[in-house]
């Protein structure tokens, strides 16, 4: 399994998290829970989230560059 393959699986994985996160906190909303965490707790695949979605927009982008 190469690098890209790698980084997408990685990438799907925390698309899951961060929605599981992201309904954690509407039902916590719904209750009305008041902890700061769980409205913290998206931002943890968030950011690595973002990390991957960056680094896969470009590898689309300079392919199609080096491509053409």
């Amino acid at each position: 399994m190469n690098s890209n393959m790698r980084i997408r699986q990685i990438h799907r994985w925390l698309s899951i998290a961060f929605t599981i996160a992201v309904i954690a906190n509407i039902v916590a909303m719904i209750q009305q829970i008041q902890a700061a965490w769980i409205g913290f707790l998206a931002l943890v695949p968030l950011i690595p989230l973002l990390i991957t979605g960056l680094y896969l927009f470009a590898l689309t982008h300079l392919s199609r560059r080096s491509n053409a």
